[in-house]
């Protein structure tokens, strides 16, 4: 049996690690910085965990390359909830909750670095 976990860049990781706290109720797990830089750091949301770190100088992220490069797609107990939490942070909504056909509810917001999460509940 495996787990997966995203690993995400981020130019700016201390601030996205904070928003991701905030916004989207992540803990962190460790963080390994060196002179302001997050070179690796790991983040969990209940037993599931993402990592990020800095991309480098050759990287492009969404905001830059101007179209999106992924979708990170994570299971909630309380889609609505979630939601109210994320948007009161400030996370850019890109759809409110929605009831899908196939059978979740929904709601897609970015990050201040552009990346794309979907949150959704079973129904």
């Amino acid at each position: 049996m495996g787990r997966i976990a995203p690993y995400l860049l981020y130019e700016d990781g201390a601030a996205a690690i904070d928003f991701l706290i905030k916004a989207f109720g992540f803990e962190e797990v460790m963080r390994m910085e060196e002179g302001g830089v997050v070179n690796h750091a790991e983040l969990r949301l209940g037993d599931d965990s993402i990592m990020l770190g800095d991309p480098g100088a050759d990287y492009e992220g969404p905001n830059k390359a101007d179209h999106r490069t992924a979708l990170v797609h994570v299971y909630v107990d309380d889609v609505d909830a979630h939601f109210g939490r994320a948007k009161a942070a400030g996370a850019e909504i890109v759809m409110e909750p929605t009831d899908q056909e196939y059978g979740d509810r929904r709601y897609d917001a970015k990050d201040p670095e552009g990346q794309l999460w979907s949150f959704a509940t079973s129904l």
